[in-house]
């Protein structure tokens, strides 16, 4: 105890209470009890029951989901390892309730990252609070984005081991690195991940040039290897859930395609190959390029879509009607966007000074690289010539989408970047400033930026992607509303500047109060501190506030309270039938999880659908000439449809509607045995060919499988009973005099779905483009699929492994903090 050294410790503690309170006076409503109603985790929990109800049976989650889509792997909705580590995110968020445990969480990882760069703790306290409050994380937070919004608060903490073993504190940065890192990939958000990657990236290609030349070699390899040591137990730690994703990846929408539906001659499919999404829908939600000035102009282009024009704008006055039905949004995020990625004025005017004043030889050149790339990769469409390059040639890239998300790049770069401006001003640099001399750089900056705000204004044509939609609504109004909306624009943009000018005054203010030795560093800072702080909340309670919490229960009852429709079809107790709604409103049947939550559902709701499904959908569920191919409804075992009362089975309904439900006498129920099965050429064949078939008397089958199936006679006296039904083990008992051929009411997913005949291991085949089918021999058998995949299993034995590598590193960690302890002592 003699050796602790508390005046040392004590401003890091209030440091963290700082946090903490902070934390809790925002998120009040949480701290009460109450919760967000999160659209994406409404729709999880939907997803999610069907895995809980297994859990609660049998005592850990299942592989299989049945309630998705006709049954889909669980992977991405709710699975867990066996682990021997402890639970960190709980234990480092002192408990707190969601989302207060989110905010604290990033404030904690930034400020070990700003520990790593070397900033004075109130510097630190300055950028960790303005990268926790950057707007960007309540406005995903309300959205129910909760693994986004961890990976991006873990993520500076990863970024800090790296630079801590950089930076020769080789031990203290492998255990925050080891833990970070495994906190990172745990989060399972692998687009934020892949971000940091390119961050880290970028930075150590800047190390590895400046070791080069300084003949650090030595120092090098010691790095890299403890680098990647650290983001092999990272990777180790989360095998499991990484092996079974990356191989379910491949069978999914975001794995490319062999199949164009609907792109051939009168909507048919086309053959094709791609390796991943198209670049098209994978550049949806690009931000426009002038927009990045948002990052500081948080209003520059109207917020979000939810926010329409002011009774006192340009457009209430020509158009009043127009006006309360039209947000007053303008940039390039279509079709919608729910608010701005805003990291605050005073940050980025720092952050821009701070490339001025900083030396030429530090860190601020692979920051200013990193928020440049940042800034390219959230343009995406807006600048195809070099997104659509990278799009083709960045490993892995062409499996993400929604290019604005890589504004998360500059959110974490821009406070860096800050702390370090002000390090160097009112810290490191102990000279007296030399007003004409010294101020130049600083003027420079904020000179700069003022004049291309300026530049915009003046030259924008204020026009936006959706303006064309509203040309269509308004007929010989057209000239005028836009007008009006095109005054309304400039005058927000004008305002953007008027901020950045009235910030530009209070940090030169506040540098000259300093170099003139009229107020000290520490108070300067703080009052930073302060006016950063109320600006970020002033937008954040826009988009996450008290309005924005609900009781528990009511969130509960208003969201998954059954339909009337839905508890009738519930009392249906038989062990396999599925349901299609088609009365869910205007998200339709295949972007709903609600029904999901209680019944077999032939939609629902995931941002990663099998290819196979997806397919399907679009061929057979968005036929041209209307309607849905109630052949395939009969083969998926659609018993019940439920729909509006004016609606007819197999047409879909726009808005809110009562519901009423209707039994599919022709459904085809769980197993059957076909008289012929027709034999196709490729996938593009077989999914036509669904198009004008009966699935109770034939299957379609590849021609490649035919091996696999042999010689058939139908026997109408054959039977095949359903002899157990669950997520991942399915039984049937047939009996038949002749060989037969079943076709089975389960999706198709050959990576991990094992079929025995009589508990010997035994072929099965894709049939009918999304189901499975197998040959049965005459007499009486039982036939089993398990589903069993190897990924699964192979990842839990990495993960105990990599948990015994984690505390040996975390345990140097620990050494490493205590020798460094005594070493400044």
């Amino acid at each position: 105890m003699k050796n602790i050294s508390w005046k040392k410790i004590l401003p890091h503690v209030l440091a963290i209470v700082a946090f903490l309170v902070i934390a809790i006076i925002y998120c009040r409503p949480a701290m009460q009890g109450q919760v967000l109603q999160q659209s994406d985790v409404m729709h999880w929990k939907g997803m999610a029951q069907d895995a809980f109800n297994y859990k609660d049976k049998h005592g850990d989650f299942p592989l299989w989901n049945k309630a998705l889509f006709s049954g889909m792997p669980n992977y991405q909705v709710a699975m867990e390892s066996k682990s021997y580590l402890i639970d960190f995110p709980k234990i480092m968020s002192l408990g707190l309730p969601k989302p207060a445990n989110f905010f604290f969480l990033a404030c904690v990882a930034f400020y070990v990252l700003s520990m790593a760069f070397g900033f004075d703790v109130i510097v630190a306290v300055l950028a960790s609070l303005a990268f926790a409050y950057a707007t960007y994380d309540p406005v995903i937070i309300i959205a129910g984005h909760d693994t986004k919004m961890q990976a991006i608060a873990y993520a500076p903490g990863l970024l800090a081991g790296i630079i801590l073993i950089f930076k020769r504190k080789y031990w203290i940065g492998l255990g925050v690195g080891a833990l970070y890192a495994s906190l990172q990939i745990s989060a399972n958000h692998p687009q934020i991940t892949y971000y940091l990657l390119l961050v880290m990236g970028i930075m150590t290609i800047f190390y590895i040039v400046k070791w080069v030349k300084e003949g650090q070699i030595k120092h090098m390899i010691v790095s890299l290897v403890l680098a990647l040591v650290c983001g092999l137990v990272g990777v180790g730690n989360s095998a499991k859930m990484l092996m079974t994703t990356y191989e379910y990846s491949k069978y999914t929408i975001r794995g490319g395609k062999t199949v164009d539906a609907g792109k051939g001659t009168d909507g048919a499919a086309a053959q094709t190959k791609t390796t991943g999404l198209d670049e098209d829908y994978a550049f949806q939600y690009s931000l426009g390029k002038s927009e990045a000035l948002v990052l500081m102009m948080p209003n520059a282009f109207g917020g979000s879509s939810g926010e329409l024009s002011d009774e006192n704008s340009h457009l209430a006055e020509v158009s009043p009607q127009v006006a309360q039905g039209w947000p007053k949004y303008w940039g390039g995020i279509a079709p919608s966007t729910s608010g701005p990625p805003y990291s605050g004025t005073l940050i980025c005017l720092l952050a821009i000074v701070g490339l001025f004043v900083l030396p030429k030889n530090s860190d601020k050149w692979w920051l200013l690289a990193s928020l440049v790339f940042g800034l390219i990769l959230s343009f995406g469409q807006y600048l195809p010539g070099i997104n659509g390059f990278l799009f083709k040639v960045l490993p892995m890239y062409n499996k993400f989408r929604a290019p604005s998300m890589a504004m998360v790049i500059p959110q974490w770069i821009l406070p860096i970047m800050a702390g370090l401006c002000l390090q160097q001003i009112f810290v490191t640099d102990k000279k007296v400033w030399d007003i004409k001399k010294d101020f130049k750089p600083v003027l420079y900056g904020l000179g700069g930026i003022l004049a291309l705000c300026i530049l915009i204004y003046l030259f924008s044509d204020y026009s936006s992607p959706m303006d064309d939609q509203l040309k269509s609504y308004l007929g010989d109004q057209a000239n005028t509303i836009l007008g009006a909306l095109h005054q309304d624009r400039k005058a927000m943009f004008g305002a953007g500047i008027g901020r950045v000018v009235l910030f530009s005054i209070i940090l030169l203010a506040g540098i000259f109060l300093y170099v003139k030795k009229m107020v000290k560093a520490v108070p300067i800072i703080a009052i930073f501190l302060v006016i950063t702080m109320i600006d970020l909340f002033s937008i954040d309670n826009k988009y996450l506030n008290s309005e924005s919490y609900q009781d528990a229960e009511t969130v509960q009852n208003s969201v998954f309270s059954p339909s009337p429709a839905i508890q009738q079809i519930m009392q249906d107790k038989t062990p396999h039938y599925r349901v299609l709604n088609l009365a869910t409103g205007n998200d339709g049947p295949f972007n709903d999880a609600i029904t999901s939550y209680y019944l077999r559902s032939i939609g629902g709701y995931h941002p990663a659908k099998l290819r196979i499904y997806q397919d399907l959908l679009e061929n057979q569920f968005s036929k041209k000439e209307g309607g849905i191919n109630m052949s395939v409804l009969n083969m998926l075992d659609a018993k019940y449809i439920i729909v509006a009362p004016q609606q007819q089975p197999g047409q879909q309904q726009q808005g809110p509607m009562q519901q009423m439900v209707q039994t599919n006498p022709d459904a085809l129920g769980y197993a059957w045995f076909v008289k012929n099965i027709q034999y196709t050429n490729g996938p593009a064949e077989g999914l036509n060919a669904l198009g004008s078939f009966d699935p109770k008397t034939t299957a379609i089958v590849d021609k490649s499988n035919q091996g696999k199936i042999g010689n058939i006679q139908y026997d109408s006296t054959a039977t095949i009973a359903l002899a157990s039904y669950d997520n991942d083990a399915i039984k049937y008992a047939t009996n038949s005099t002749t060989p037969q051929f079943a076709v089975l009411s389960e999706v198709y997913y050959p990576a991990g779905w094992n079929a025995y005949l009589d508990g010997k291991k035994t072929d099965y085949v894709n049939t009918n483009y999304v189901l499975r089918g197998i040959a049965v021999p005459a007499g009486k058998h039982d036939i089993e699929f398990r589903f069993e995949p190897a990924s699964a299993i192979q990842g839990q034995k990495i993960i105990y492994a990599s948990n015994a590598l984690f505390w040996i590193c975390f345990a140097l960690g620990i050494f490493g903090v205590v020798k460094y302890k005594k070493e400044e002592a």
